[in-house]
C-alpha cells in the first residue's frame, strides 16, 4: 500500500481561477431580432446613433409656459395653442401658454411645465387658465438626450440581456441586435445504476437502481445560462462507450458536462477515456459539499481545437453546489460576462453549528419572518430536498463553528438561477 502523502486540498477560490485561466470568450457572434433577444448576450458595443429623447419634452399633462409670464401665483393667462404627443406646435407667444401632454415636443420659448392640477379656467373667459403657482426653471421638461446622448455607449459588449436592455435597445431604433451565439453544451451521466424517470415504474426497479435526477437539474441550469443543451443521456460503464460519447461531444459542442464517474474507482471510465482523447486534471476541492471535480479538454477530431470538459460528483447536492460555484463562471466567462460570483449578505444565524468542518462549507438556509436564517437539519450531499427547501446557502470558512445570534454570509440562489 502507497505511503506517499495526499496531495493538500486546493481551495475553491484558487480553483475557480485555475479554471477561468482556461477559459477564452467565444466570438461567433450572429443578428436575432431585438424582440427574440432576451437572455442574448452582446457582441459588440451599441452606440447611440441619436438623442434619447430626441427632443425636449413634457413629462406631465399639464400647460407649456414662459416663466417671465407668471411671476406671482394666481395669474390668468389665455391658452393659444394644444399640443399632444406626436405633435408639433408653434412657438410660444408671450402672454399665452400651451395645452400639452405627456411626451408632447414643448414649443419653443417655453421654459417650464406646470401641471394640469395647479391650474384652473377661469370662469367667464374662452380659454382663460389661472396658475396657483409660480413654476421652477424647466420643472417636468425632459431635456433631449438627458437619457442617452449620440454618440454614448448605451449597452456594451458582454453584458446579457433582460427586459430593461431589450427596451432601452427598442429606444434607439434598433430591431436587431449582434449577439454571441449561445454556448453549445453536451450533457450525460455516467452509471449503470441510473435509470430514466418513466422507463421503470417505483416498484419495480432493481436492487441497486436509482432515478437520474442530476441530469434534469444540470439541463435546466444549462438552459438559464443560455446554453443550447445535446442531452446524450446515460452512458453506460464502459470504457468503449465513454470514449465514443466524448468523441462524439468533442466535435459539435464548446463544452462536454458530465456527473460521476470521474473518481479512480475500477468502474469509473470518464477518467482514463478523456486523457486518451486529450488531458484532464483531478482537482480535489477543499469545499464541502463537492470535493471531487474535474475539467480537462478533448480534441476534436472532425474540426480544429478542443472542447471544454467538466466531471461534476455524483451526489447531488455536489453537482448542484460545484455548477453554481464553478460551471456557471466558466459559461459567463465563456460567453464574454463577468464572471464573478453574485453578492454576499450579511444576515444573522437562527441555529447552530458546532461542529467545524476543515473545509469551507455551504449549508443550505433559508431566510425566516425574523430576518435570520434557519438551518436544513441534514445537510447530506444526497439529500436533494435541501436545495427545493432552502433559498440559498452560508459560505461558511473551513474551521469556523457558528453560534445563535452570529452574522454569517449569505449567499442567495436567486441571485445565480436566472
Amino acid at each position: 500500500m502507497s505511503t506517499a502523502p495526499r496531495a493538500p486540498l486546493m481551495s475553491l477560490d484558487d480553483a475557480l481561477q485555475a479554471l477561468l485561466a482556461c477559459i477564452s470568450p467565444l466570438t461567433d457572434a450572429e443578428s436575432v431580432a431585438t424582440f427574440d433577444a432576451d437572455g442574448r448576450v452582446l457582441a459588440e458595443d451599441l452606440v447611440s446613433a441619436l438623442q434619447v429623447p430626441a427632443f425636449d419634452n413634457s413629462s406631465m399633462d399639464g400647460y407649456a409656459v414662459r416663466r417671465a409670464d407668471l411671476l406671482q401665483p394666481g395669474v390668468s393667462l389665455r391658452v393659444g395653442q394644444r399640443i399632444a404627443a406626436g405633435h408639433t406646435g408653434q412657438p410660444l407667444a408671450p402672454g399665452q401658454v400651451a395645452r400639452i401632454f405627456t411626451g408632447a415636443p414643448v414649443p419653443e420659448g417655453a421654459d417650464a411645465i406646470v401641471m394640469q392640477e395647479q391650474a384652473e379656467p377661469v370662469p367667464g373667459e374662452v380659454d382663460g387658465v389661472r396658475f396657483s403657482v409660480v413654476p421652477e426653471p424647466g420643472q417636468w421638461i425632459r431635456r433631449s438626450g438627458e437619457d442617452i446622448r449620440q454618440g454614448q455607449t448605451a449597452l456594451q459588449r458582454g453584458q446579457k440581456l433582460g427586459p430593461a436592455e431589450l427596451g432601452l435597445a427598442a429606444s434607439l431604433g434598433l430591431a436587431h441586435l449582434p449577439v454571441l451565439r449561445r454556448p453549445r453544451v453536451a450533457l450525460f451521466s455516467t452509471g449503470d445504476e441510473l435509470v430514466m424517470p418513466g422507463d421503470v415504474a417505483p416498484q419495480d426497479m432493481p436492487p441497486g437502481s436509482i432515478y437520474n435526477s442530476n441530469r434534469f437539474f444540470l439541463r435546466s441550469l444549462l438552459q438559464r445560462m443560455g446554453c443550447e443543451v445535446s442531452d446524450l443521456g446515460i452512458v453506460p460503464d464502459r470504457r468503449e462507450a465513454t470514449v465514443a460519447a466524448l468523441k462524439t461531444a468533442a466535435d459539435h459542442h464548446d463544452l462536454i458536462l458530465t456527473s460521476g464517474g470521474v473518481s479512480v474507482g475500477e468502474e469509473d471510465h470518464v477518467k482514463p477515456a478523456v486523457q486518451s482523447l486529450g488531458a484532464l486534471n483531478l482537482w480535489q476541492i477543499a469545499m464541502k459539499p463537492g470535493k471531487p471535480f474535474a475539467y480537462g479538454q478533448v480534441r476534436r477530431h472532425t474540426a480544429e481545437g478542443v472542447a471544454h470538459f467538466v466531471g461534476l460528483p455524483g451526489n447531488p447536492v455536489s453537482s448542484f453546489m460545484t455548477f453554481l460555484l464553478l460551471v456557471r463562471p466558466l459559461l459567463c466567462q465563456l460567453q464574454g460576462m463577468a464572471a464573478s460570483g453574485p453578492p454576499l449578505q450579511r444576515l444573522p444565524a437562527h441555529f447552530a453549528w458546532p461542529k467545524a468542518d476543515k473545509r469551507r462549507e455551504f449549508l443550505r438556509v433559508r431566510r425566516n419572518p425574523q430576518g435570520g436564517l434557519d438551518l436544513f437539519p441534514n445537510q447530506s450531499s444526497g439529500v436533494l430536498t435541501s436545495v427545493v427547501w432552502a433559498d440559498g446557502v452560508v459560505d461558511n470558512p473551513g474551521g469556523q463553528t457558528i453560534e445563535p445570534g452570529q452574522w454569517v454570509d449569505f449567499w442567495p440562489f436567486s441571485e445565480c438561477l436566472v
